[in-house]
């Protein structure tokens, strides 16, 4: 009698944490993630690439197959300082961004030491249409995403800054590249990178739902000798080619607009979709 009450307390405990759990999804039933790329083609994508016109795709560099965006340079001599960039024709300003990507095959001929299994999320980044021809990237705020060599550690969604500084613990940052607390990632795993990105508040990283960086007032470099520079309230998203293979897959944004000036409940919402993502990833 005693292991058959036991059994009806687990029960109850059971159907109870589900319904707490149900309540808590109710927070995000509202902020839903839209697919940004179709599985199909690039429809809605722009490319700019370094020395070529907006929208010329060189040599077939950003190309879709099996479902997945691929990032391939069968078609080059050699890199020769050419960066490309995958802009979503649409801005954001407060969101949950996320994608899964993989390194894939080898370094392309000429790929600069630094871009080996190297490539990035561009966020809060200037329109494509106003780059110049020989434009490497864009002004934008880099999650850099590394791969690792196979020995060595090698964080993942770092933090670079083109044309752009940062606020982290009160003190305007300058340097262009910071490292973030990830694990190392070897071999072609897929690894899901999210960033949550306040207006020119709040930018925080995370990897497989945990969080490994957060920073604020995105901003771009000051002019005339000021020490900040005017601040990113949003922008273009793109996805990098930066000389190594890479491919891209669910590639997702929630808009969280509307919870932009209720942080208790944007927290809330956010948690609750990190959640639901790596339940998910568990099953």
């Amino acid at each position: 009698m005693t292991h058959f009450f036991k059994r009806i307390q687990c029960s109850v405990l059971t159907i109870l944490g589900a319904a707490i759990f149900l309540v808590g999804c109710s927070s995000s039933k509202n902020a839903k993630w839209e697919q940004l790329f179709n599985g199909k083609d690039l429809k809605d994508w722009e490319i700019k690439i370094t020395n070529h016109a907006l929208n010329e795709n060189f040599a077939n560099t950003f190309q879709v197959n099996d479902g997945n965006i691929e990032v391939r340079y069968d078609g080059y001599d050699a890199f020769d300082q050419q960066f490309g960039h995958l802009f979503y024709n649409k801005p954001y300003s407060t969101y949950l961004f996320a994608t899964e990507y993989r390194f894939v095959g080898d370094q392309v001929k000429g790929g600069p030491g630094w871009a080996y299994r190297n490539s990035g999320i561009m966020i809060h980044g200037q329109d494509p249409s106003t780059m110049t021809l020989d434009q490497d990237f864009p002004n934008s705020i880099e999650v850099q995403l590394l791969g690792g060599d196979g020995t060595n550690p090698r964080s993942t969604a770092n933090l670079c800054t083109p044309g752009t500084q940062y606020v982290l613990d009160g003190n305007i940052v300058k340097q262009h590249c910071a490292n973030s607390s990830s694990k190392t990632y070897h071999g072609e795993q897929w690894v899901r990178v999210e960033v949550l990105a306040i207006r020119d508040s709040l930018i925080v990283h995370y990897v497989n739902g945990e969080e490994v960086m957060r920073y604020n007032k995105p901003q771009l470099d000051p002019i005339n000798g000021a020490k900040e520079g005017q601040l990113l309230t949003g922008g273009s998203i793109s996805l990098q080619s930066e000389s190594h293979p890479v491919d891209f897959r669910k590639v997702e944004i929630v808009n969280l607009e509307k919870y932009a000036d209720d942080p208790k409940k944007l927290k809330e919402v956010v948690d609750q979709l990190l959640a639901e993502k790596r339940v998910a990833k568990q099953e």
